[in-house]
């Protein structure tokens, strides 16, 4: 096993991990904040925490370290100095119109343990934990029913989206949304201060402050030479172009390949369409097939971006890419049109792959999961009543640090 960030597919076995263990942030939602938050239910928590406990324990079991972002963040914090900038950053990225309330805010956080902050800041803070804030402009008298002065980030136990472990270096990602924007930040302070998480050497293709935006479920590492991404709803083809340029002239990789998929929030990213489970089998959801176009990246002879669309089928690029005689792409809910739509809902093409062959998913994904045993495919279900609700599956809830290669 190579130390630190070495991801070079999407199905070597997964030797490291990092999750985010759903907390008291998501009852910080109510209906009033949905939209803003991403959210279109209030996932019960106590269920949640079981279930996201069940997922971590069938990594454990498979052998995979399981590393959780508060305990990595607060690694990376420990520095005083250290601290007070990741806490500026974070207060900075927080949508304040007062600065009696950021003052207040900073004195309150920066008193906490590192560990105790960082959830704090994740739960979000609320104007019942600052009772007392000093009333010094118009801003500051304003009083609203909304509970919060601090948002909380119910949305971090989707690691796989601020940022993509690729190679042996790390997209800090521009997220998509301003709601999201802070979950990246804590991922720019892990690679920057926790030598444990990005050891010496790790390479940074995407930095958060790139103007255009890239999420981490558009990006697929297919093989050491190939990695897919997707245009979707939630990045950008300048972030495309820019994560292409970085990747392409400093690793091993020769191609960036391109899914132009629905803009919508049922084909949100990539990885709700599409994942890869063995070395010739992909899930696909079947609405993508007929509208999807495909392009290429990759280096002329001077050394500048080359794009080109691609004519091929999909299954024809692909298998070019990996260097099998065929592949074959496995439909989310077979043949079933509203199989296929509700398991897609609840994420049926979004599975985890850990190992060649080797799979987690929702159970309650079982026309897909019944599918893909039928194929060979071995499926490791986990419950998923509460944690579906957010909308995103075992690939969306990681974020794989440590692959072996293939």
């Amino acid at each position: 096993m190579y130390p630190g960030i070495h991801n070079f597919s999407e199905i070597g076995k997964l030797n490291k991990v990092l999750l985010h263990r759903i907390g008291h942030e998501v009852e910080g939602l109510v209906p009033d904040n949905f939209a803003r938050l991403l959210f279109d239910d209030i996932p019960y928590l106590k269920v949640a925490e079981q279930e996201h406990d069940r997922f971590a324990q069938v990594l454990r079991d498979n052998g995979v370290e399981v590393i959780y972002y508060v305990d990595e963040t607060a690694k990376a914090i420990r520095d005083p100095e250290v601290k007070k900038a990741f806490l500026n950053d974070i207060l900075d990225e927080s949508d304040l119109n007062s600065e009696g309330i950021r003052e207040a805010i900073y004195d309150y956080l920066i008193r906490m343990p590192e560990r105790e902050m960082v959830a704090k800041i994740i739960a979000g803070v609320r104007k019942t934990d600052i009772p007392n804030v000093e009333s010094r402009t118009l801003a500051d008298l304003i009083s609203s029913s909304y509970p919060f002065y601090m948002d909380p980030m119910p949305n971090l136990y989707f690691t796989r989206d601020p940022g993509a472990c690729v190679g042996n270096g790390l997209n800090v990602h521009h997220m998509s949304t301003v709601t999201r924007r802070r979950e990246s930040l804590l991922l720019k302070y892990m690679f920057m201060y926790n030598k444990d998480f990005a050891p010496e050497g790790s390479q940074l293709w995407y930095d958060y402050d790139d103007p255009a935006s890239i999420e981490g479920g558009d990006v697929l590492v297919l093989n050491s030479e190939t990695v897919a991404i997707g245009l979707s709803q939630r990045t950008t083809a300048l972030g495309i172009e820019r994560f292409a340029e970085n990747v392409l002239h400093k690793s091993t990789f020769k191609r960036v390949i391109v899914f132009d998929i629905p803009k919508s929030r049922a084909f949100m990213h990539l990885d709700t369409v599409f994942t890869m489970v063995d070395f010739d089998k992909f899930t696909i959801h079947p609405e993508i097939e007929g509208p999807l176009q495909l392009f290429e990246i990759t280096l002329n002879a001077e050394g500048k971006a080359h794009f080109e669309s691609v004519t091929d089928e999909l299954s024809h690029l692909l298998a070019r890419v990996l260097k099998v005689p065929a592949v074959e792409l496995i439909r989310c809910g077979g043949n079933d049109a509203m199989a296929a739509q509700r398991e897609q809902w609840n994420d049926g093409s979004n599975t985890l792959c850990i190992a060649p062959g080797t799979v987690v998913t929702y159970e309650r994904n079982y026309v897909t999961n019944d599918l893909l045993d039928k194929k060979g495919i071995k499926v490791l279900t986990i419950p998923s009543s509460e944690l579906s609700r957010g909308r995103g599956g075992p690939r969306c809830m990681s974020c794989p640090v440590n692959r072996d290669d293939l």
